[in-house]
Order: C-alpha cells, then structure tokens, then sequence
C-alpha cells in the first residue's frame, strides 16, 4: 500500500507540473485549452470551468493538455494551436519539459530550505556517526574544532584536508564547548574504497538559509544533468526502467524516508523532462522537430503525414515501454534469487 500511494503521489505531481506547463503557457499565448487531465482512462472526477474540462482520471501514468486545433477540423479557428506564429507553438511545447525541470530545482529547494539545511562555513561538528572513532572519543555534536594534530582549522573543509591524510593514525583533537577548551586523542579509520582517514563526523546544516538553498539546489540540478549527459555519450552505463521498474524504485525509497522520497521525485522530473525534448515523434521534442522544419521550408508538413509520423513513433514507444516492462518483471519477480 505505502508503494502504491507514493508512486500516485510522484507520478501524479511529475503530470501535473509537466501539463500545467502546456497549460498556463497556451493560455498566455492565446491558444484555446479544451481540457486539463491528470491520468488516462475513466474520469475519477471532472468539472468544467470557463469552457475548460478538468478532470482526474483512474490510471496515474499519464495526463494531456487538450488544444483547440488537435482537431483537424478545429484548425482553422483562429485560438487554434496552428494559427499562432510558431515562436508561440514551440513556446507551449517546451513549457512541459520546462516545468518538469523547474519541479526538480523547486524540490531541492524545499529539501534544503526546510528539511535539511545547508552546510555551514564553520568547523562545528552537526552529526556524529554510532560507534565511530569520535563518538569512542567523546566529541560531541555542537562542538567546534579548533585545531588537529596542533593544525589550526577554521572550516570543515580544514577538518577533512587534516584528517584524509592521516589513515590509521592516532592524533590529539582540540574543541571548544559551551565556551571552554578540551582536548582528546583520536584514531582516524581507513575509509573502505578510498583509503583516506575518516573520524565519524559530519558537517553542521543550518536551515532557512535562502542563498545557500539555491545554490545547492542549482549544484544538486547540475550534477544530475552531468550524469545525464555521461550517459547519453557513453560515459557512463544506461539503466533503463519502465513503469513496472520505476514504481519498484519508489516503493524502496519511500521506506528510507520522505527526503529520499522527494531526491528520487527530483531525478524522475529532471529525467523525463530532458527525455520528452529528445526529437522523437510523438514526444514534445518531435513535435518541435516538426515546428523547426516548418520554419527552414517556410511552411509546414502536411498535417496527415504528420500525424502518421508521430503515430509510428507512439506505437513504437508503446512497444518499447511494454519490452522494458516485460523486463522488469522479469527481473523483479521470476530472477533467481541468489
């Protein structure tokens, strides 16, 4: 049941952020919205506002934002999606993408923000991991790190420049607490996979900093578009999953808690909203693929031809989505267990 509701929840808001954004940008423009929904299938609850339907729908895997002149039949009015100047077209088409990017930016925010906290510049020790060398020691949350092996330090960049290089090495440590000094002897450990000396501490966060929120939320954003690309140029392994999959994924992450519920909520947006751009036919990069042709041949593709295009191209992602999910469940319920 938990995994049930938490994919509603993030698939859900992924839909929602995604078709507000063809939604509020057809509207600025001037295009014509028949209808809003989140979901496909049967209406779970719908109403009309302004001439505009709304509605939810029973299967959470999808939604649209409905436009005067999908309809060939409605493209000749003049509030249709092909009667405005095509910079307005591809303006509708790229604010999907766009929102589901401006989601990811706006969750790290509040993971930051509110949740977290964001490091601070100075050497005080925020956490203290069980049964590690500092706590063996008696250090204690709160404390400020003057100086190790007699090294001055005022940062916690400072601590761990110190302590990496001293592996399997015992060293006095000196902290200020409630405004006095004390001192104890410490063995760095040897962290598994790098070597370097660890002592079990963590840097103080402090929460409802709005400058550093940003800026690791940007940090954040740009370190998964990294790995993006890496993998997009080979340089790094493509782990595809489908619905079957990515709904197992949440599933794990939601037990871990909330705040990795919402970093993976984060990774699904950034990551759907680069896919929806790529120029494939019936995604909104192929839909702009078609409104770039329009604009170098100063006309645009027979609107039949078109369809058919983007036709091939849903009925191949169909067929793609189901072989991924076939292999989801392959692996997630009939692999061996070792």
């Amino acid at each position: 049941m938990q995994t049930l509701i938490a994919a509603i929840l993030v698939f859900g808001l992924l839909i929602l952020a995604h078709e507000l954004g063809h939604y509020f940008v057809a509207r600025l423009t001037g295009i014509r919205v028949l209808e809003l929904a989140v979901g496909f299938g049967p209406k779970l609850v719908g109403w009309s506002k302004s001439g505009i339907d709304y509605s939810l729908r029973a299967v959470p895997l999808g939604g649209f934002c409905r436009l005067m002149g999908e309809d060939p039949e409605e493209a000749d009015d003049p509030d249709s999606f092909p009667q405005k100047p095509i910079t307005s077209r591809m303006a509708v088409l790229l604010a999907g993408s766009g929102m589901n990017l401006v989601l990811a930016l706006l969750v790290f925010f509040l993971i930051f923000f509110f949740i977290i906290g964001t490091p601070t510049d100075t050497a005080q020790i925020g956490y203290i991991v069980e049964d590690s060398p500092a706590q063996e020691t008696g250090l204690e949350v709160g404390d400020r790190i003057i100086n190790i092996d007699n090294e001055p330090v005022e940062t916690f960049d400072d601590v761990i420049a110190v302590v990496s290089v001293r592996e399997e090495q015992e060293f006095p440590i000196t902290v200020e607490r409630n405004g006095e000094e004390f001192s104890y002897l410490v063995t760095a450990e040897q962290e598994p996979g790098t070597g370097r000396g660890i002592i079990g501490i963590g840097q103080m966060l402090d929460r409802y900093n709005f400058v550093p929120s940003v800026q690791n939320s940007f940090r954040q954003f740009g370190m998964i578009l990294a790995s993006f690309y890496h993998v997009l140029s080979g340089q790094a392994p493509l782990d595809v999953a489908g619905p079957v999959g990515i709904v197992h994924v949440i599933g794990e992450v939601a037990q871990t808690g909330f705040v990795n519920l919402l970093m993976l909520t984060a990774l699904i947006s950034i990551n759907l909203g680069i896919i929806n751009l790529l120029p494939v036919p019936a995604l909104d990069g192929g839909r702009i693929m078609f409104l770039v042709i329009e604009a170098v041949r100063g006309r645009p593709i027979e609107p039949e031809k078109e369809g058919f295009i983007h036709f091939l191209g849903f009925a191949l992602l169909i067929t793609l989505i189901l072989f991924i999910t076939y292999q989801d469940v392959l692996r997630l319920f009939f692999a061996p267990s070792n």
